[in-house]
């Protein structure tokens, strides 16, 4: 049994994921920022669990204790716990990154970043002994990245998180991983500035001459979380067809 957290719609990164741990037997429960998004992906859900979307709110102080305290008590320990959250204004996702502002900055922060710190200080008490957390990162935490701006700072402090969290839950028997997704098509990213030219860049680039799929990100995830992994922990493993290996790459008739 496992939660996935960040469930939008069809096309999201956790939809993918979602759709890969219940071919491979999993059960799972769900949370939701608000009772509107809950209403939302009613539909999705009922097609991967049998019990109610939990609400969350994770900018919230308390909201994710509480919360956890509820699935404990309703369903019980979970195996793993899947974090798939991320926020910025999109309006700051489009030119420089020196224009971010500073509530957008620490917005960002706390909900694509130090809500997972928070997940994972809770996890102990909701994930079983072997367990395993799992969060989504990208390339532009190492790289710059047009128009990805604020996030890029916000993932990479979600990546050296991962690293620092992997060495406190240890002792628990926790696993702390992330995946390091390639671009994909979903809400979220078409608030990036100029996305498609992105897509269209990393299908050219990557040694696959693709772009990553749903399913690619969520057979990964599903890897990560099973005890075919029981030996990984603090890793960021990318999903990417290779594309973080390339320097430079020359067209074919170049």
């Amino acid at each position: 049994m496992g939660l996935i957290m960040g469930l939008a719609n069809k096309f999201s990164i956790a939809y993918g994921m979602a759709d890969s741990l219940k071919r491979h037997g999993a059960k799972l429960v769900f949370t939701s920022q608000t009772q509107y998004f809950k209403d939302k992906i009613a539909d999705i859900v009922s097609d991967f669990s049998d019990h109610d979307t939990f609400v969350c709110d994770v900018s919230n102080d308390g909201e994710i204790e509480r919360v956890f305290d509820d699935i404990l008590s309703k369903v019980g320990e979970l195996d793993f716990i899947v974090h798939s959250l991320a926020f910025s204004d999109k309006n700051e996702l489009i030119g420089k990154y020196y224009e971010t502002t500073r509530s957008n900055f620490l917005n960002a922060m706390n909900i694509s970043c130090y809500s997972f710190t928070e997940v994972c200080r809770n996890a102990r008490k909701l994930v079983k002994n072997g367990g395993s957390v799992l969060t989504m990162t990208y390339y532009g935490a190492e790289k710059v990245v047009p128009n990805y701006n604020v996030m890029a700072l916000a993932k990479s402090a979600l990546e050296t998180s991962v690293r620092y969290l992997a060495e406190d839950l240890g002792e628990f028997g926790i696993r702390v991983n992330a995946i390091s997704a390639g671009p994909i098509k979903t809400l979220a990213a078409s608030g990036v500035g100029e996305f498609s030219k992105i897509l269209a860049y990393e299908r050219t680039r990557s040694p696959l001459q693709r772009n990553v799929t749903q399913r690619d990100i969520g057979d990964a995830c599903t890897f990560l979380l099973s005890d075919m992994a029981s030996g990984i922990t603090g890793e960021i493993l990318h999903v990417d067809c290779g594309s973080n290996i390339i320097g430079v790459k020359f067209n074919n008739d170049n």
